[in-house]
């Protein structure tokens, strides 16, 4: 593990798992082919389901968590809690994407999955 990045820290920034400083995406999820500081192939990554599982786990349960308080503290009206779960469950999974998608594939690259030392 000398000399090695955190996968937790190159993950959720979005860097390059093997030297930390690349850039991971391309576009908003798109993985770059290469890393252009150290040329690490990183074009086959696919971290699958996994993001969104968990991000329909943390998010889910803060917005449902926080309805329910206000809704047994304030009884809202139904268009209020729209008006406000929605929108912030929307921002909470955009927000969770890019970084949970770039962690898993970090904590991939860290335990020498096979698809990252494939030749060709």
């Amino acid at each position: 593990m000398t000399g090695e990045p955190s996968p937790i820290t190159t993950g959720l920034l979005g860097r390059c798992p093997a030297c930390g400083r690349g850039r991971l995406f391309a576009g908003f999820l798109e993985v770059v082919p290469s890393c252009r500081c150290c040329g690490t192939a990183l074009g086959g990554q696919d971290s699958g389901d996994g993001p969104v599982a968990f991000i329909i786990m943390i998010a889910g349960g803060l917005v449902v968590g926080a309805a329910l308080v206000v809704e047994v503290k304030h009884a809202w009206p139904l268009w209020l809690h729209m008006a406000v779960w929605l929108p912030l469950a929307v921002v909470l999974c955009l927000g969770l994407l890019r970084p949970l998608k770039g962690l898993l594939i970090a904590l991939q690259y860290r335990h020498r999955r096979t698809d990252f030392h494939a030749d060709g």
